[in-house]
């Protein structure tokens, strides 16, 4: 069957056409930068590959895009979209309702645009992918795959809040844990790659940054909680901050809360930082010697590193920690500078194979290294069409 993955972002969309279970891909390509005023668009077959810098406003837009192009006279894949049996979309927060993949309807629609407020920056996004997807390919299957699924196997004493017990059980207010799909298939690839189960830290940066503590091959702990907005420094969201800020800025200052929400997610992180959002940017000023810019990468590793002391608590020991996303992958500064000074932990990267490019998982830590260093590129939209096939099949 043909599985038409869509992936959506904060700032960007992936999406794949894929023939499972054969795990063919037939078309594959992202739209990022979305907001801004360009965006990159690319459009990848086995025998074709198309780029294009445009203006894309938001994500309704971009979906659009995808399906133009997949339906493109010259380069597009398909006829009619009837050709595609599944649409699996990527959805950030499934809250308490959802802990396996499911088929949409109007019901889990609704449950989704309830959770608006919890991911303000992703819900909204893929619900939009959803409706989109739902005009276009009416014939297909539309079926939601939760980043909060993974991280269900967290025990209590992780998810629990210090807060009034009926917070949590009247109103489900607890640490769900997201970017859910990608930990759930670095760690899977690392697991096999180690030939065991180990305990691995698995490091996802992108726009949105989130770490896993992954014991035996389960998550026992993450660093996002009750929203995708706390946890490291991120393109705009500013991670963990004192909740006090929040009381001050309201009672003190005069902003209203929905300011405040509106600082904290969409102009704090390293666009409060630094100007810019885009890693790439930061990268790109900090080497003409922008002072914001070195310092916010400096924190930004900073705080990784706090967070792999902790899960190396957490877990007991240490065997793999893992870099992924886009950032993850890409940047070899950010990896030095986040593994440097983690000899205590027996970290060390092996500088010239850290400066490699390569779409296949590999180990850039040096060979006294006690701690495996690996870069694996995610997944997530192969993850994704796994679980939409398994679901249908059964």
């Amino acid at each position: 069957m043909k599985i038409l993955i869509i992936n959506s972002g904060s700032s960007s969309i992936k999406y794949q056409l894929m023939v499972m279970p054969e795990n063919e891909v037939i078309c594959s390509g992202m739209i990022d930068r979305i907001g801004l005023e360009t965006s990159n668009v690319t459009f990848k077959t086995a025998t074709n590959s198309f780029e294009e810098t445009i203006a894309i406003s938001n994500h309704k837009v971009g979906l659009q895009k995808v399906a133009n192009m997949l339906l493109d006279a010259e380069k597009g894949v398909i006829k009619s979209t009837s050709e595609i049996t599944a649409v699996g979309h990527r959805v950030v927060h499934g809250g308490s309702d959802f802990s396996d993949t499911v088929k949409i309807d109007e019901k889990v629609k609704a449950k989704i645009k309830q959770l608006f407020e919890l991911a303000p920056l992703h819900n909204p996004a893929n619900l939009e992918g959803i409706n989109v997807a739902e005009e276009i390919f009416s014939s297909a299957e539309q079926i939601a795959v939760f980043d909060t699924a993974f991280h269900q196997s967290m025990p209590e004493v992780a998810y629990k809040y210090a807060i009034p017990n009926y917070l949590l059980t009247e109103n489900k207010v607890r640490v769900y844990g997201f970017h859910g799909t990608s930990h759930k298939y670095v760690s899977e690839k690392a697991i096999n790659y180690l030939k065991d189960n180990s305990k691995i830290i698995t490091i996802h940066l992108g726009n949105g940054c989130s770490m896993a503590a992954v014991k035996d091959g389960k998550c026992i702990d993450t660093t996002m909680g009750f929203s995708p907005s706390n946890g490291l420094i991120m393109g705009t969201r500013a991670g963990d901050i004192d909740q006090s800020v929040i009381f001050y800025m309201i009672k003190n200052l005069g902003y209203t809360p929905d300011e405040v929400n509106a600082v904290l997610l969409k102009q704090s992180g390293m666009l409060g930082l630094t100007g810019y959002s885009d890693l790439r940017d930061i990268e790109a000023e900090a080497q003409k010697g922008n002072k914001d810019c070195q310092l916010a990468l400096q924190m930004n590793a900073y705080r990784i590193r706090k967070t792999i002391g902790a899960y190396a608590a957490a877990l007991n020991g240490l065997n793999a920690i893992i870099f992924t996303a886009g950032i993850g992958e890409n940047s070899s500064f950010m990896r030095n500078l986040i593994c440097t000074d983690m000899d205590y932990f027996g970290i060390e990267i092996d500088a010239e194979k850290n400066k490699i490019r390569s779409k296949e998982l590999r180990e850039i830590n040096s060979e006294k290294s006690i701690v495996k260093v690996l870069v694996i590129p995610t997944d997530e939209e192969y993850e994704i069409a796994n679980q939409v096939y398994h679901l249908l099949e059964n």
